[in-house]
């Protein structure tokens, strides 16, 4: 991205509070995107949410719903998105240097819990897909996500997030796929449950995000496949069509391991479901480990924990978004997604 472009992105962050990491993402920001109309999306990570909408609505009023300002403003906007939403406040249609762009504010730690755990598997979700990285005050290729502010190094800490995706989607994955198929796999794992994609998104949409950035996450997961066929536990091998293959060990060994990968949220749960087993790993401390009989099982069963989170989650934040934002503009988000979502259908 242009450094013109980046600056316009990072501009609208001197009418807000500081922050200690921001990303952008969203299809306004591909190159071929024609709707013009449609909102940029921010993600603000802030070090005290409550202190952060105090001082915001001070500043930028405007941006909250008239109700939420007048009956219990920051201490009410946050107990609304801890207590009944996932952790995250979203300000939709706020008009800046004739754009419309919506943001959402959140807790430094419950982002870097949500990456490391996959508790709500909500903005982890959204850092699974290919991001900028700042360079030298540029960025360097055109992606899905955009990180313009990173205090805390959220980039590095995401690692553990990309290693636990390729773990999960490997495990729903047959013995032999290619490049593209795991990708998408990836890509839909924070869609599997989400109650949108039932009526208010592109149902192509992980398919036009693979293929629209294919080589972006390649490059993402490149260091994670390379480490995992170091281990032996998938092979991956060029094709004539230019598309890598991949054949993987779907032995038990190996499903153990990427199980061993996944966050410890869905280790938990998972362990509920089938069992655990206590061990002592390589520090000599004991942990809990789960039970495995058969590589369908761990599949299955990880994939209905996954599932039942993304559902939870996405309608939590629903319920939370609609309280937020007051009903006129919770029904003109919706009109915006449903009308995306009906083009993809007919």
């Amino acid at each position: 991205m242009e450094n013109e472009k980046r600056a316009e992105l990072v501009s609208f962050l001197k009418a807000v509070p500081s922050v200690e990491f921001c990303c952008v993402y969203g299809s306004t920001l591909h190159p071929n995107n024609k709707d013009k109309s449609a909102m940029v999306d921010y993600i603000l990570g802030v070090s005290d949410p409550l202190q952060w909408h105090s001082q915001n609505l001070k500043m930028n009023a405007d941006h909250y719903a008239s109700w939420l300002r007048l009956l219990g403003g920051a201490k009410l906007i946050t107990q609304i998105a801890d207590e009944i939403g996932v952790g995250v406040h979203f300000n939709p249609f706020v008009t800046w240097d004739d754009k419309m762009l919506k943001y959402g504010v959140v807790g430094m730690h419950d982002l870097v819990q949500d990456m490391l755990n996959w508790e709500r598997f909500y903005l982890s979700g959204r850092l699974q897909k290919p991001y900028y990285l700042p360079i030298s005050g540029s960025l360097v290729l055109l992606v899905q996500v955009h990180i313009l502010v990173d205090n805390l190094d959220i980039a590095n800490t995401n690692s553990v997030n990309l290693r636990a995706a390729l773990s999960a989607a490997l495990l729903l994955s047959p013995s032999k796929f290619t490049q593209e198929d795991l990708f998408a796999k990836i890509c839909s794992l924070s869609y599997m449950g989400d109650l949108r994609m039932l009526f208010a998104e592109d149902k192509n949409k992980v398919k036009k995000i693979v293929q629209g950035q294919f080589d972006l996450f390649h490059l993402m997961y490149k260091p994670f496949l390379e480490e995992y066929e170091a281990k032996d536990f998938l092979r991956v091998s060029s094709s004539g069509t230019g598309q890598a293959n991949i054949s993987q060990d779907c032995g038990l060994p190996v499903t153990c391991s990427l199980v061993s990968s996944l966050p410890p949220a869905i280790k938990s749960q998972m362990g509920m479901k089938l069992g655990e087993k206590k061990r002592i790993n390589e520090y000599g401390r004991a942990i809990n480990e789960v039970i495995i009989g058969s590589r369908e099982e761990a599949a299955k069963c990880m994939q209905k924990v996954l599932r039942r989170t993304v559902m939870v989650s996405s309608a939590k934040q629903a319920v939370s978004g609609l309280l937020a934002v007051g009903g006129i503009n919770a029904t003109r988000y919706l009109a915006n997604k449903m009308r995306k979502a009906w083009k993809s259908w007919t």
